[in-house]
């Protein structure tokens, strides 16, 4: 992987479901580009979809940096990347409304993707889709701790 000088942080995100909906677990690494110091954090929910760990992921790890980043974020999740740089600009237009068989209807998981745009917000943000199950080592060790995370709950 090559580093681009323009971001100091890389981040990793992760998260997943035994069933969907079902237990579910997030993750990500950070890694400080200029030091190379790196951080790992998790957490699971008893009861939620994949979709939501993964927004989860990417929320957790935004907001653990204390000040505003220029930030290269690395998901697997076409979901996340497709919402943050095709479909929130709609959305937010149509009072986070999406159009469905031609009508407008609430955002799913509109929660998340509000608390995302806040985190957007605060940083620069740079989307990068990694293929999941890759032998990715960033991404197949997030993918490990999202796992981990909801065994608590099988």
């Amino acid at each position: 992987m090559t580093t681009n000088a323009n971001f100091e942080i890389h981040l990793f995100t992760d998260g997943g479901c035994s069933g969907n909906p079902g237990p579910g677990g997030w993750a990500y690494l950070m890694r400080h580009l200029p030091s190379g110091k790196e951080s790992e954090v998790s957490g699971a929910k008893e009861l939620t979809t994949n979709n939501q760990m993964e927004l989860e992921a990417v929320i957790q790890g935004l907001a653990a940096l204390k000040r505003p980043c220029r930030v290269e974020l690395f998901t697997d999740s076409t979901y996340v990347g497709k919402g943050m740089t095709e479909w929130m600009p709609k959305w937010k237009s149509n009072q986070w409304q999406r159009k469905d068989n031609g009508k407008l209807v609430p955002v799913k998981n509109v929660e998340l993707w509000q608390q995302l745009d806040e985190q957007l917000g605060r940083h620069q943000v740079k989307y990068t889709w990694v293929k999941g199950h890759s032998e990715h080592p960033e991404n197949d060790r997030v993918d490990e701790l999202a796992v981990a995370a909801y065994q608590k709950y099988l």
